[in-house]
């Protein structure tokens, strides 16, 4: 039986790369694994949300980082969840660079296609561990 994977994206308000990774997260947990994915707001583990903090530790998590800081990964380890596998949008930009995201609150075609990348790739890898194949970053 799958088990069911947290996707925890960056919360960088104010900048692109943190909406492609919640624009990806969306993606993944309402379009393509709606049944083996579920979404933790990185705002409530950094607030030590309990409810959050239980569910990064009794579940693989997927984190998605919008920069160098990795917050998400970071505050993952720190509520004691196991990171499954972390992405970053620099390296999905890298592998895409005719996709450079623009704007905020909307992103704009380069950059919703950016988080269709991103999305993809987390989709594949939250089959591999949903199925039990941990890919321990």
């Amino acid at each position: 039986m799958s088990k069911r994977v947290i996707i925890v994206p960056c919360s960088g308000i104010g900048k692109s790369y943190g909406t492609v990774t919640r624009e990806a997260a969306y993606v993944v947990a309402e379009e393509l694994r709606p049944e083996t994915t579920t979404i933790v707001p990185l705002s409530l583990l950094v607030l030590g949300d309990e409810d959050a903090r239980t569910a990064v530790r009794d579940a693989d998590v997927i984190t998605m980082d919008g920069c160098k800081l990795a917050c998400a990964t970071v505050n993952v380890r720190q509520a004691g969840g196991t990171v499954a596998k972390d992405f970053t949008v620099l390296d999905v930009f890298r592998k895409n660079k005719a996709l450079k995201p623009q704007g905020i609150s909307e992103l704009n075609d380069g950059g919703l296609a950016l988080a269709r990348a991103l999305a993809d790739e987390v989709a594949q890898t939250a089959d591999e561990v949903s199925a039990g194949g941990d890919q321990h970053a």
